[in-house]
């Protein structure tokens, strides 16, 4: 069990990782931030474009909201990060588009509603977890006051889908299914809010979805599901128990980001690092896309964003004292750096195929949110 060792001096990163970290870098600079822009960003219709094709000119896709999201966080994470470019034009042309999108129902809603179990918990809970991260970073970075009220005010509208058993519904009053998903994201921009603001229900927030975590979702061994029935139990009938490794690393990171977690949430982080580590990642280093809940393989190709997740968790387990994983980290770079060489720089194939063959199809705009956010856990712990 390579996190399994009582935790070292915190460890710096060998130089594999600082070089990858810093290719990654100049790519997000020089390569993906200013494409995005120049022609991912909808100058006359307002927002982003959903994708971009191979030769980087947008697609029909229909505009989703957590793209909106997603694309004004990464603009003013680039802000914060030192990016030259028009990185706070960028963040505000999103986020404007974004905020136009509220309701009467107070929710932000972008296109058709399609049913709750058609998004597998990437529905209207989970683009509202991202919409609550947007608005953290145009607090934060941008100093936008519509963001705290707006907010506040989404934080609270949101009570209204919590469970009694803790975490929230994907809609008022719905018993099953349940995601941890969206859960999970809302752990995050819970956490973007308390790094920024002095108010006590985010702090509360966070540590309601860290218990949800620790107590419901994961359990001894590690393993923590994508779908639970009512209560959050796991559900009765074997094949909706599913386990994305990619998740895995996400909650980790998440659990390791939190203090409050305190030791406990810190050993289940290594946990869910170990059994993602030890069933998730296929011979040539790739995080695959999803396992049983045995952890037996379901789905043996990749996704892009898997490969960010564990690049971010390993990196930040490693730097905390658990040296072995930077193994697990550079190989995740390596990985990540195969999606991202692609003909038009700045762009990315999302699938890899059990036998390695890239999926050749339009870039979604939506992987950008989590290449920059390993590429900023990565700068962060090189400057460190």
């Amino acid at each position: 069990m390579k996190s399994g060792a009582s935790a070292a001096r915190a460890a710096d990163p060998p130089e594999p990782v600082r070089t990858a970290a810093a290719r990654l870098k100049r790519w997000l600079f020089e390569q993906a931030l200013p494409i995005w822009w120049q022609r991912g960003a909808d100058l006359a219709g307002g927002g982003f474009f959903d994708r971009l094709d191979v030769a980087a000119r947008p697609t029909d896709a229909p505009k989703r909201l957590r793209v909106q999201a997603r694309q004004s966080y990464v603009y003013a994470l680039a802000k914060d990060l030192g990016w030259d470019g028009p990185a706070e034009t960028a963040a505000r042309h999103g986020l404007d588009f974004m905020l136009a999108q509220r309701a009467e129902d107070r929710l932000y809603h972008l296109g058709a509603a399609q049913p709750v179990a058609a998004f597998d918990g990437m529905g209207l809970l989970y683009d509202q977890a991202f919409v609550l991260l947007a608005l953290a970073a145009g607090c934060g970075a941008l100093d936008d006051r519509r963001c705290e009220p707006a907010g506040a005010d989404l934080r609270d509208r949101l009570r209204a889908f919590g469970h009694p058993k803790g975490g929230y519904a994907e809609q008022p009053g719905l018993a099953a299914p349940l995601f941890a998903n969206p859960n999970m994201h809302l752990f995050e921009s819970a956490q973007a809010w308390l790094a920024i603001s002095p108010d006590p229900a985010w702090a509360a927030m966070a540590g309601s979805l860290c218990r949800l975590a620790l107590e419901r979702l994961i359990d001894r061994s590690g393993v923590l599901l994508e779908t639970y029935g009512p209560e959050w139990s796991a559900p009765e009938d074997p094949t909706g128990r599913t386990v994305w490794p990619g998740h895995l690393y996400e909650w980790a990171f998440l659990l390791m980001n939190f203090a409050s977690a305190g030791e406990d949430g810190r050993a289940a982080a290594l946990r869910l690092i170990d059994v993602a580590e030890r069933t998730g990642v296929d011979a040539a280093g790739f995080a695959i896309f999803a396992l049983d809940g045995s952890l037996s393989t379901i789905d043996r190709g990749a996704r892009l964003w898997s490969q960010t997740e564990r690049l971010r968790a390993c990196a930040r387990a490693a730097s905390l004292g658990y040296p072995a994983l930077w193994e697990g980290a550079a190989q995740a770079a390596s990985a990540l750096e195969a999606f991202l060489d692609v003909p038009q720089p700045g762009l990315w194939r999302d699938w890899r195929d059990e036998t390695g063959v890239f999926r050749e199809e339009p870039a979604p705009a939506s992987s950008l949110y989590h290449i920059a956010g390993a590429i900023a856990e990565l700068d962060r712990i090189c400057r460190s």
